[in-house]
């Protein structure tokens, strides 16, 4: 199956799981370009035509639903002789392995996401559509801890199916309602039992009925009390015990009536854990018990000794019998009587596909055909204007009498939102708070600015307009400052001090000064520049300049010997504060100071490395800036 193309769409990828119903597979939707899951049918469930039928109806009907704690389908087909649904692909785990890998649950996350499967059952209720199969196998939890149910519809074709698959019911017995074990009617009171049952192993770690075989466990819920979960986990809330109670009472007009309520007493649980729940009592009046006619028997020997006045008794009793049954008879024969007469008079008519319509035209299409309207809710909706309808039940060419309801949603048109402040936000930022509100970053265009480079200049539309979700913004980037190209100025001849000024008006940046001995340039007076004067360059170019230290002095040595200047390798510590500084070092030698170095140098140099020249105790004196830092006498031998 791995590698297979289903429906020329849906490429399965890999298997992710199975159950007694189906294989799941992971799957790449080649038109959309998203992952999904697919559900793929075991071959004794396709051999049923009838299931067949079944299923795709009421898969159909599922794939209305839309709802943010449901599983959606989006799509239900055949492929030769593969029969599939098409799923949301959710990335988690399922609520059974999540009890089995930590034991029990504590109560605040029992009520958490009991509170969120009650609400997809509400909805799913709403649109008359009943589970039937709730069980923590169905139930997944998303690596963001959301709750998602799955296989609503395709549970009711199963239950509806005559085909028999002890896997798959064994697998569901254990959270079976009562009326479900005995194959009476079921409904939405069915689907909160299998909730409750669901809680009870949330808060426990185990089912509350066990047993070898299906029908075993069937009877039990059918006839044994339910052993409080106070009894197994110590820590379980009163309120959240009776809520589970409540649940899964055996006589279903004792549960809640609805997913509301039980959702109302959940939140009220978390509030107060000592919360009280109210309970259905008995029926006032007791059942009574009527004798069956074959007990009349025993009443004749009873009676053989008897007067004539007792034999008139028992007479009278017979009578009574007799005609009761004879009105049992006309009272049922009356209704079936009725029914064959609504068959024959009440019209049946089609529902009209009035999805996308407007409310008016909608209410007028299922007013001519004699049928009633009831706007179930209200939602927003991108793709169905404001006012027009976006899904009906029942569907349309579904056939209902005369004077059936017609439950319509109708569209509130796109979600409004507004434009967050992301000026002088970075781009990346800006996309996270864009996201956020479900909205889209389109065109980015840039220019020259003050700003930092990557920070937005402007917004399109501005900070706090509302517009559709899912609009698009457009923003203006800083690309930084433009650099301009100047004209190297010629600073050769000129005083070191207005050398510097003039480079830095015009943008340059001296990184070092050398000076050497000159005779032609006067002291302190630029030599020569490494950028020749008239070159153009950009700003903030950096350049170095040679400095003139005058004509070299020479000292006459002692008539009798002329002693030569010794040359040393010194290396001089610097220890920098600033990221960058101007580092001066001057020489004393018979009492004549020099500057031998000054340059521009970075905080992560560690020395300072210089030939020096000198006879006999020379001097440095290390500046940063105009700052002296620190001497050193350095021995010329």
């Amino acid at each position: 199956m791995i590698g297979k193309l289903l429906g020329n769409r849906y490429e399965i990828l890999e298997k992710i799981g199975g159950g007694g119903m189906a294989l799941v597979y992971k799957a790449k939707c080649h038109l959309l370009n998203r992952f999904v899951a697919v559900k793929i049918l075991r071959p004794e469930f396709i051999s049923d035509e009838d299931f067949l039928n079944k299923f795709e109806k009421e898969s159909q009907a599922a794939a209305s639903l839309s709802h943010p704690n449901i599983v959606n389908i989006y799509d239900v087909g055949t492929d030769n002789d593969t029969h599939y649904i098409v799923m949301e692909y959710v990335k988690g785990k399922t609520l059974k392995k999540h009890i089995k890998e930590k034991g029990s649950l504590t109560n605040e996350e029992v009520i958490n996401i009991s509170k969120q499967i009650a609400l997809a059952l509400q909805h799913a209720h709403n649109n008359h559509i009943v589970h039937r199969d709730i069980k923590p196998h169905n139930i997944l939890i998303t690596d963001d801890g959301r709750i998602k149910v799955t296989d609503f519809g395709i549970a009711r074709a199963i239950t509806s199916s005559t085909i028999t698959n002890t896997g798959n019911v064994i697998g569901s017995v254990h959270y079976f309602s009562p009326e479900q074990a005995r194959g009476g009617f079921v409904d939405e009171k069915s689907d909160i039992y299998s909730l409750g049952i669901t809680m009870y192993e949330m808060k426990t770690g185990r089912v509350p009925y066990s047993g070898n075989t299906p029908i075993t466990v069937a009877l039990k819920h059918l006839k044994e009390e339910i052993v409080p979960p106070s009894m197994i986990s110590d820590d379980i809330s009163k309120g959240l015990e009776n809520i589970i109670l409540k649940a899964t009472q055996k006589d279903k007009n004792k549960r809640y009536d609805n997913a509301v309520e039980l959702y109302d007493d959940l939140e009220k649980a978390k509030k107060n854990p000592e919360h009280n729940i109210d309970f259905i009592d008995d029926d006032e009046s007791p059942t009574r018990v009527i004798p069956s006619i074959g007990d009349l028997d025993d009443i004749d020997d009873m009676d053989d000794n008897s007067n004539d006045g007792k034999r008139i008794n028992k007479l009278t009793l017979i009578i009574g019998v007799v005609s009761a049954l004879l009105i049992s008879v006309v009272f049922v024969f009356s209704i079936f009587y009725s029914d064959i007469i609504e068959r024959f008079v009440v019209k049946e008519v089609q529902i009209p596909n009035i999805e996308n319509e407007s409310k008016q035209i909608a209410e007028e299409s299922l007013s001519n055909l004699g049928l009633g309207v009831m706007v179930e809710s209200q939602v927003f909706n991108n793709g169905v204007p404001e006012g027009h309808v976006i899904s009906q039940t029942p569907s349309a060419g579904e056939i209902v009498k005369e004077g059936h309801t017609v439950s319509l949603i109708l569209s509130k048109g796109p979600k409004k939102v507004a434009i967050p402040k992301i000026v002088h936000k970075e781009i990346d930022e800006a996309r996270v708070e864009l996201d956020n509100e479900n909205l889209e970053l389109r065109n980015i265009d840039r220019e020259y600015s003050d700003l930092p480079i990557g920070v937005i200049i402007k917004q399109f539309p501005e900070a706090g307009e509302m517009v559709d979700e899912g609009s698009a913004v457009d923003i203006l980037v800083s690309q930084g400052r433009e650099i301009q190209t100047l004209i190297m100025p010629n600073l050769q001849n000129k005083n070191i001090k207005d050398a510097k000024e003039t480079a830095e008006k015009l943008g340059f940046i001296i990184q070092k000064v050398d000076y050497e001995f000159n005779d032609e340039v006067e002291k302190d007076f630029v030599i020569s520049q490494t950028i020749s004067p008239g070159s153009e360059v950009k700003e903030n170019s950096v350049f170095s300049l040679i400095v003139s230290k005058g004509p070299e002095k020479i000292e006459q040595p002692p008539e009798e010997e002329e002693l030569p200047l010794l040359k040393r390798n010194c290396r001089i510590p610097l220890n920098l504060e600033a990221q960058q500084e101007v580092v001066k070092v001057v020489k004393t030698m018979n009492g004549v100071s020099t500057t031998v170095h000054e340059g521009i140098h970075n905080k992560d140099e560690e020395e300072l490395r210089l030939i020096i020249s000198g006879r006999g105790i020379v001097k440095l004196d290390v500046y940063y800036g105009e700052t002296l830092k620190h001497s050193q006498d350095i021995l010329f031998e």
